[in-house]
């Protein structure tokens, strides 16, 4: 048997054992109150993280929260986590971000991911899609998080802006592109 041969029956081997991991886990979703919990206690760490992020969420229209997106990939990889869209502070609804690719990537990673809609018609454009795909329905610029919790001001002209912080773990793609976003009940 050749190496390349060795290799991807080891690769295969490896993508089984973690798809059977993955189906034998129990997994239990979270309600209504514990995502809205989990969205308070990731918007309060944003907030005393990022000094001008309060006063964007002000400007904002609506903000989307995911507290945990938690990303894998060894080859054939994947991401997933639930959330709210808060609306003046009030629960508007729940969503799921998912997301696949294939190609060089390895390793793990939780997140949070916090999307703000700035106008009131990309949040109204957001809210008629059935499975909203980041990239096709819309685009999100990824807001910077400097050194000491800056923002980066010259992006916040876009109708939607987003931020990922809080990396748990090493992975080599930062961004939402191909993501699809859709909601859920709780």
């Amino acid at each position: 048997m050749c190496v390349e041969s060795r290799i991807r029956t080891g690769c295969l081997v490896l993508l089984v054992a973690f798809a059977a991991f993955w189906a034998a886990s129990p997994c239990k979703a979270a309600s209504g109150p514990e995502i809205e919990a989990e969205v308070r206690a990731t918007l309060d760490e944003f907030f005393r993280k990022v000094g001008f992020a309060h006063a964007l969420a002000n400007r904002s229209v609506a903000i989307l929260v995911f507290p945990t997106v938690v990303k894998a990939g060894f080859g054939i990889g994947g991401e997933y986590g639930e959330g709210a869209l808060q609306i003046r502070g009030q629960t508007a609804g729940y969503y799921n971000i998912i997301s696949g690719s294939i190609g060089f990537q390895l390793g793990a990673q939780a997140r949070s991911v916090i999307i703000m809609f700035m106008t009131e018609q990309a949040l109204t454009q957001f809210q008629a899609m059935d499975g909203w795909k980041v990239g096709i329905d819309g685009s999100i610029t990824i807001i910077a998080i400097g050194v000491g919790g800056a923002i980066d001001t010259n992006s916040i002209t876009s109708p939607i802006v987003g931020f990922i912080f809080d990396q748990k773990g090493l992975m080599y793609n930062l961004t939402l592109e191909g993501s699809k976003i859709s909601q859920i009940d709780r």
